[in-house]
């Protein structure tokens, strides 16, 4: 079974000088959030940009990945906390995404630093937004382990 979600932009202007809108059509969770170019290559100024959408994907991309194969190896994590910082840089005359830098701090009893850092690698790898990303972007995760007594 295929799933299929849906988001829409309306466009007003030229790139540098336009701006729009974005919108969640499948959820409709959220309705014209601003963009512009300058929020993409200059100051976010209280806009998004396609950058900024693609870290909060990849971010829950990977926390669910990474709960689901903790759960699946017998240790489930009372909590995961993932941020994901995306970088769009010029790269010869082309804006490109160039990195996804993924971060991460769990609390997972029963689990050590190597074995949380184990289960976030392989959570990189699994993750089907990593995994659209792949050969395109570098992808780096960082993990933490909390201890589940602090």
């Amino acid at each position: 079974m295929a799933a299929t979600r849906t988001a829409t932009v309306t466009w007003t202007g030229t790139l540098a000088e336009g701006a729009g809108t974005v919108s969640a059509g499948s959820s409709e969770l959220f309705t014209d959030l601003p963009v512009s170019w300058a929020s993409r290559t200059e100051e976010v100024d209280g806009r998004t940009s396609p950058e900024e959408l693609l870290a909060a994907a990849h971010a829950s991309c990977f926390a669910m990945a990474l709960s689901g194969g903790l759960a699946r190896a017998g240790t489930p994590p009372d909590h995961v906390h993932v941020s994901a910082t995306v970088t769009f840089a010029q790269v010869g005359e082309a804006w490109t995404v160039t990195r996804s830098e993924l971060d991460v701090v769990g609390t997972v009893p029963g689990l050590d630093e190597a074995g949380f850092d184990a289960a976030a690698q392989t959570a990189k790898e699994g993750c089907p937004i990593s995994r659209a990303l792949a050969g395109n972007v570098e992808i780096s995760v960082h993990s933490t382990v909390e201890d589940a007594h602090d």
